[in-house]
C-alpha cells in the first residue's frame, strides 16, 4: 500500500534543542548572573550527566524518588515539569529559582533549531499530497516553536503526549494520528530517532523509519530519505483540510 501520511516525531527529528551549554548561558544571562567561566562549564556538565534538559541527553542516573515519575513524564504537564525540574534539583545552582528558569527557557521558540532539511522535506510532502502530523512524547505546547519558524502551515495535526495522557510506544497515540490525518495505518510512515518510542508505530501496522538524534550542523540531510518512500503518483485527496 502507498505511504500517504507521514508521522514526525518532534525533538531529534524535525527539530534539536540547544546545548545544554547555550540553555544555562542564556538563563544565566537574561537572570543577570555573572559566574566565572569555569563554573558555567561544570555546571552546564553536571545539568547534562543529570539529563535536565528535555530533548537533551537522557539522565546518566535517574534518583529512586524520581524513577516513577520519570518514567511517566510525558503523560501530563504536571508530571513533565516535576520530572525535569526534579532532575535540575540534583545539581546545586547558584539560585534555586534557576531550576524553573531553566524548564521554562526550554519550552521558548528560541531554544529549538529545525534541522537544516526539515522545511524541504514537509513541502516535498504538502506538494505530494501527503497528510502530516507531529507526534510527540512532550509536556507543554509545541506549536508556537513551529510557528516561530514558519513551519506550522506545513502540518495537518499534532498529537502531543500529555494532551491524551498516552505516551509512545503506546499504539493509541499513533492511532490518534492516523485519524487525525484520515489516513489508514498501512498508509502511514512513522519517522522518528527513538526505536523503543517511535517503533511502537510498527505494532498498529505503520511503516517506520528512523533517523539519528545528533547536533542540527551535523545532520544537514537526515529526513532526505522522507521523500523517497512516499507515494509519488500523488498522494492527496481533493479538498483536503487546511493544517490544524
Amino acid at each position: 500500500m502507498a505511504i500517504k501520511g507521514v508521522l514526525f516525531d518532534f525533538s531529534g527529528t524535525l527539530f534539536r534543542v540547544q546545548s545544554t551549554r547555550d540553555w544555562l548561558d542564556a538563563v544565566l544571562d537574561e537572570r543577570g548572573v555573572a559566574l566565572p567561566e569555569s563554573q558555567r562549564t561544570r555546571l552546564a556538565e553536571e545539568l547534562t550527566s543529570a539529563g535536565a534538559l528535555p530533548g537533551g541527553a537522557d539522565p546518566s542516573h535517574v534518583p529512586a524518588r524520581l524513577a516513577e515519575l520519570w518514567a511517566t513524564r510525558d503523560r501530563s504537564a504536571e508530571r513533565h515539569r516535576a520530572a525535569y525540574t526534579g532532575l535540575s534539583k540534583t545539581v546545586a545552582l547558584p539560585d534555586p529559582q534557576l531550576h524553573t528558569a531553566l524548564y521554562e527557557r526550554h519550552m521558548t521558540p528560541a531554544a529549538w533549531q529545525p534541522y537544516p532539511d526539515a522545511r524541504t522535506v514537509l513541502e516535498g510532502l504538502r506538494e505530494r499530497g501527503a497528510r502530516v502530523a507531529v507526534v510527540s512524547n512532550i509536556g507543554w505546547d509545541l506549536r508556537p516553536v513551529f510557528r516561530a519558524h514558519d513551519l506550522h502551515e506545513l502540518v495537518d495535526a499534532y498529537v502531543l503526549s500529555y494532551e491524551h495522557g498516552v505516551q509512545k510506544p503506546d499504539v493509541r497515540l499513533f492511532r490518534t494520528a492516523c485519524e487525525a490525518i484520515g489516513r489508514e495505518p498501512g498508509e502511514v510512515l512513522m519517522v522518528g530517532d527513538d526505536r523503543r518510542a517511535d517503533g511502537g508505530a510498527a505494532a498498529l501496522g505503520c511503516a517506520v523509519h528512523f533517523v539519528d538524534h545528533l547536533p542540527v550542523l551535523e545532520r544537514p540531510d537526515g529526513l532526505g530519505g522522507v521523500l523517497d518512500l512516499v507515494d509519488l503518483e500523488g498522494a492527496g485527496q481533493p479538498g483536503a483540510a487546511p493544517p490544524g
